[in-house]
């Protein structure tokens, strides 16, 4: 085993046995090389592509991660190199003189003494990705995209008659998973393809691309999303009392890529000796995470009521019964999670199961409505009418309650609907707050 350094070694290519030289990298040291961590991540590091057959790929070669402001240093051998007896401990002697050799005299070591020892490379960048803020949920979450992706492009690549009607069934199956995260990463293995002059498989994956987007309805994602590096900005200038609100506003985007944006900032921070700032950014970091995965179990506990609540109205004899027993539970999550069955019963052409779930949505927004005051049950009125005309008709109908508080509470229920992503209906509600208020002159 060599030594945990740079190395240009003879390997044989994995797929035709050609003769091949290759740059291998044993140590990726942050502290003294923190670009080698980008292509670790990025999965090209000790990668070979063979002039003979096309092969591209990774090549089994043991590593040594060491990160000192982290104080990680872990240690990953392949079993397919079948390293001798005392060949392993030999190589982690090397590689911890090596690191010790670059730190400072006064620099903590002791964790160097006790590297940790993984099986596979992908459980190595697990534990690097997990120190960057980036949790296992989100690493799932990225994985789960790249199997889809798999998915999709075997059967495309198989072709036949039936193709695009096994892509349709497989998207009708993934609808809710065939986002702007997953054509982003689509399009980014697609250009991947392209620098590596595989021009056969970008070709193929930018075909994929464009059959999903239509087969999907995917239009690209809203204009106005924010991008990755517009949210770390706003997130990091964010006082701490605001830093909840802004988090919610901007949940949606708060993913792998977010943590990955914001993670570079420490280390670029870091690399410049600007402790201070690293400190800051750090503890804005987990500050962030602590509260998105707050978030995330309010909200999974709402679905999960609301999911409950559907199932036992629909097994009632009496659904509104049911509903009734609980109208606090009558939430947004509720009408989320309704809408969300009805849409999959009407994919499945199950008119019963409509037919019900349309029932039972207008016995819980009759029973959500007879708990509002006045103001607020003609809100949900107006929201009701069908056109412009129509919610005319309504206010001139009920002139009594149009008033100034009453534009403002239309103008102030459009705010808190467009800060949580409901652009449409806060849109709506601007109409007819403009309406209410042509109404006064």
């Amino acid at each position: 085993m060599t030594a945990p350094v740079a190395n240009a070694v003879q390997v044989a290519c994995p797929n035709c046995r050609t003769p091949l030289r290759a740059p291998i990298v044993t140590l990726v040291d942050v502290g003294q090389q923190p670009e080698l961590k980008t292509y670790l991540l990025s999965g090209q590091l000790n990668t070979v592509v063979c002039p003979n057959c096309g092969y591209a790929g990774m090549l089994a070669a043991p590593l040594v991660y060491h990160d000192p402001a982290k104080q990680l240093f872990l240690v990953y051998v392949p079993q397919q190199i079948n390293a001798r007896p005392g060949e392993e401990e030999r190589f982690i002697g090397d590689a911890t003189r090596a690191v010790m050799a670059t730190l400072p005299a006064n620099a903590s070591k002791a964790y160097l003494l006790n590297p940790r020892r993984f099986l596979t490379l992908g459980s190595l960048v697990d534990a690097v990705l997990e120190a960057d803020g980036i949790t296992k949920e989100m690493i799932e979450a990225q994985r789960a995209r790249v199997d889809l992706i798999a998915r999709f492009a075997e059967i495309y690549e198989q072709g036949g008659d039936d193709r695009d009607a096994r892509l349709k069934a497989l998207v009708d199956e993934h609808r809710d998973e065939l986002d702007h995260e997953f054509f982003a990463i689509l399009t980014a293995y697609a250009e991947a393809g392209a620098r590596a002059q595989q021009d056969g498989s970008a070709g193929l994956l930018m075909e994929l691309r464009d059959k999903l987007a239509a087969l999907s309805g995917f239009a690209g994602g809203d204009a106005d999303e924010p991008s990755v590096e517009a949210v770390v900005e706003k997130l990091i200038a964010a006082s701490d009392e605001e830093l909840d609100q802004q988090i919610a506003e901007v949940r949606p985007v708060l993913d792998y890529d977010f943590f990955r944006a914001l993670t570079e900032r420490i280390e670029r921070a870091e690399a410049a000796g600007d402790r201070e700032t690293a400190a800051r950014l750090t503890a804005r970091r987990a500050a962030i995470l602590a509260t998105v995965e707050r978030l995330d179990a309010e909200a999974r506990a709402m679905f999960e009521a609301g999911s409950n609540l559907l199932k036992r109205a629909l097994e009632a004899a009496d659904p509104a019964e049911v509903l009734r027993a609980d109208p606090a539970a009558l939430d947004e999550a509720f009408f989320l999670v309704l809408e969300t069955n009805r849409a999959a019963a009407e994919r499945a052409g199950r008119a019963d199961v409509i037919a019900r779930l349309d029932a039972i949505r207008q016995q819980a927004t009759q029973i959500v409505e007879e708990s509002l005051p006045p103001e607020e049950r003609f809100i949900s009125e107006l929201l009701r009418a069908p056109d412009d005309s129509s919610a005319a008709d309504l206010l001139r109908g009920r002139s009594e309650l149009v008033n100034t508080a009453f534009v403002r509470r239309l103008n102030e229920l459009a705010d808190e609907l467009e800060k949580n992503g409901a652009k449409p209906q806060s849109a709506r509600l601007r109409q007819l707050a403009r309406q209410a208020g042509a109404m006064l002159f």
